[in-house]
């Protein structure tokens, strides 16, 4: 780390001033505050056995999401292929209340990851390809289609004129 400190004091002040952040898009991404503790506890893993240096707290910052957004990836990927084919599937219906974070959840990773950046974490569409290593037009692009499907998916199937 490119910081003016010693390495165990940057560690420290990364993981106090970000471990919320890694936290918070962990839970995004994986729904559940068990595998999101566990995916953060591996990001700091991760940092603390780099080493990577930065050029300032942004950078940092941005790798810490980077990680966390690849590591709930590759825990998501190994679920999907421990899923049983013949598990049941509920028929509930979904509360009002999380009708948008489930609509949000739906959309594919890269628009998901996207909307959450952008209305969650407040980066601009040039930050968000930064962190996801793609164009800002190609970012614009995602958070466009993840709004109409979204738009879609809230007046679809509906009688509205």
């Amino acid at each position: 780390m490119t910081f003016f400190m010693r390495e165990e004091d940057s560690f420290s002040y990364a993981f106090n001033q970000y471990a919320d952040t890694v936290y918070r898009v962990a839970i995004h991404n994986t729904g559940n505050p068990s595998d999101a503790e566990d995916v953060s506890q591996e990001v700091f893993l991760k940092l603390l056995n780099s080493s990577k240096s930065f050029k300032d707290n942004e950078h940092l910052k941005a790798w810490l999401i980077r990680v966390t957004i690849n590591l709930c990836h590759d825990r998501q990927r190994k679920i999907k292929q421990e899923i049983l084919v013949n598990q049941p599937v509920s028929d509930e219906p979904v509360s009002d209340e999380n009708a948008v974070l489930e609509a949000v959840k739906a959309l594919p990773e890269n628009y998901r990851n996207t909307i959450y950046l952008h209305y969650y974490e407040g980066y601009t569409a040039k930050e968000i390809g930064k962190i996801l290593g793609a164009k800002e037009g190609t970012v614009l692009s995602w958070l466009s289609r993840a709004r109409a499907q979204l738009r879609k998916d809230f007046t679809g199937g509906f009688d509205d004129e």
